[in-house]
């Protein structure tokens, strides 16, 4: 058996994409049970071999949500890191023991129409919402929702209404 603690942790970035009422956008993962009671999450992803983490935090949104439509507002500073269970360390090959992500806030600027969980082959998602900052911890799976709940905290500024 592997010790996770000697893996590595991939790196990740993860996408808080508010829309201009100060809701953000969770989306259903595909590869979780239906009747999981939290298969929510924020978009995020991989970052490539020597690809700045903004440009990965857009080049996501396009991949998983098909489009790119945002503003960048702000950055938590530094990594935030989380473990993975081991049935998901396995699941992935045990290649990693989890990930340290660099979270971004964004603004959306497109219009609902234009996401797209069908843009990318393989998609992530079967589903998406806007939902409150405050609700999107308690949707997460619970290893990851300590990073969801510093992610409320760092972009609460960013969950009020914009001007029309």
């Amino acid at each position: 058996m592997i010790d996770p603690n000697t893996l590595p942790y991939r790196a990740n970035v993860g996408a808080a994409l508010f829309n201009h009422a100060g809701k953000i956008l969770i989306a259903r993962r595909t590869d979780l049970n239906r009747f999981d009671s939290h298969p929510w999450q924020l978009p995020q992803g991989g970052i490539d071999a020597d690809e700045d983490p903004r440009l990965a935090v857009l080049r996501e949104l396009r991949e998983e949500i098909g489009t790119d439509h945002a503003t960048i507002l702000a950055a938590i500073p530094g990594w935030l890191t989380y473990e993975f269970p081991p049935e998901v360390i396995a699941r992935f090959g045990n290649r990693h023991r989890g990930q340290r992500q660099r979270w971004f806030a964004l603004r959306f600027t497109g219009t609902d129409m234009m996401i797209r969980l069908d843009a990318d082959p393989h998609p992530e998602f079967s589903e998406w919402r806007w939902a409150e900052l405050a609700d999107i911890a308690a949707l997460a799976v619970p290893f990851k929702r300590h990073i969801y709940q510093r992610v409320a905290t760092e972009f609460a500024r960013f969950a009020t209404k914009q001007g029309d």
